[in-house]
């Protein structure tokens, strides 16, 4: 046997009689997903008691043994970079970094290396068992450059799938940390307006109508007061590009420092450029989810980083 290639064994359970053979194969082997194993399968690399199988689709029938090839993983076409990371959790599966502002979380025009995935690769280097047959972290959302907190990112395809399955679900807890401008008069709120690329800037979001349904949940802390500006929690029910920023400009309270979505006050203006804050003031604060792999409860907290807390501070009334 090719030493680039694992060999797996499974049988099909009783009660799995009559499936779809990839899914009875992925019940089997809780280490595949049952995308790769379709995959698997539809190349050549699974064999059955009647010799080579090609059809996903097939009937498995119950006790049947299967052998599957799987390859080595293909390297990534990104470059590990040791990019220093502060990881907040990580195992086997998965890991939970507190990302800062100023890092890109994906390689794309204009940032082609320097970013999250850079760095998660080097740190991750041996521990990456591929994610659709390639060594590479799997990112199921992400965080605008300029807007730090926390993220999850998957190392094998079970979890990157069940990961997308709960983001998909709605199911992950996410709160952000605002620094908004003005000081709203009621205590809460909830916006639940559609996003979607602007008709007349597509490098900008907009409530936009026939979008992607997007809602946040916002709450006023209590904390202290500020002059002209308010420290506001975001929930997301949903996770669109910007919804953060696009939101709460739309209810007349934009993020301050936004380049994009906002107008900086003048009081709020020699403050920023005291301190250099060049950045929209949103911090990625509290990530919950179920684990994919255990089904264990996880959350996790991340305090507001310096910069964003100086700027609270300077605005204390």
């Amino acid at each position: 046997m090719d030493q680039g290639v694992a060999t797996f064994e499974a049988r099909i359970a009783d009660g799995a009689d009559g499936w779809r053979l990839d899914r009875a194969l992925a019940d089997a082997l809780p280490t595949l997903s049952r995308e790769r194993i379709k995959a698997l399968i539809s190349t050549g690399n699974v064999t059955g008691p009647d010799g080579l199988v090609r059809d996903p689709k097939k009937k498995a029938p119950a006790g049947a043994r299967f052998t599957l090839n799987v390859p080595q993983p293909d390297a990534a076409h990104n470059t590990p970079q040791d990019i220093p990371l502060n990881v907040v959790f990580e195992d086997e599966h998965l890991i939970v970094i507190d990302k800062p502002a100023g890092l890109v979380v994906h390689p794309a025009a204009g940032n082609l290396d320097g970013t999250l995935v850079n760095a998660l690769l080097h740190h991750c280097a041996g521990s990456l068992s591929g994610i659709g047959g390639v060594a590479r972290p799997g990112i199921v959302h992400r965080i605008d450059k300029d807007t730090s907190g926390l993220m999850v990112a998957a190392k094998t395809d079970p979890a990157h799938v069940g990961l997308a399955r709960q983001f998909k679900a709605h199911s992950i807890d996410r709160r952000y940390r605002a620094i908004v401008s003005g000081r709203p008069k009621l205590s809460g709120g909830t916006v639940d307006a559609p996003l979607a690329r602007s008709p007349q800037n597509r490098k900008k979001m907009a409530i936009v109508a026939g979008g992607k349904r997007a809602v946040t949940h916002w709450r006023l802390c209590q904390l202290r007061q500020l002059h002209a500006a308010a420290l506001v929690e975001c929930r997301l029910e949903t996770g669109r590009t910007h919804q953060v920023r696009v939101h709460m400009a739309s209810i007349g309270h934009p993020l301050i420092g936004d380049p994009v979505y906002g107008r900086t006050k003048k009081e709020h203006r020699e403050t920023l450029e005291t301190i250099g804050f060049h950045r929209q003031a949103l911090h990625a604060a509290h990530l919950g989810f179920i684990h994919p792999i255990n089904g264990h409860a996880l959350a996790f907290d991340s305090e507001m980083p310096a910069d964003m807390q100086e700027l609270f501070n300077r605005l204390v009334v």
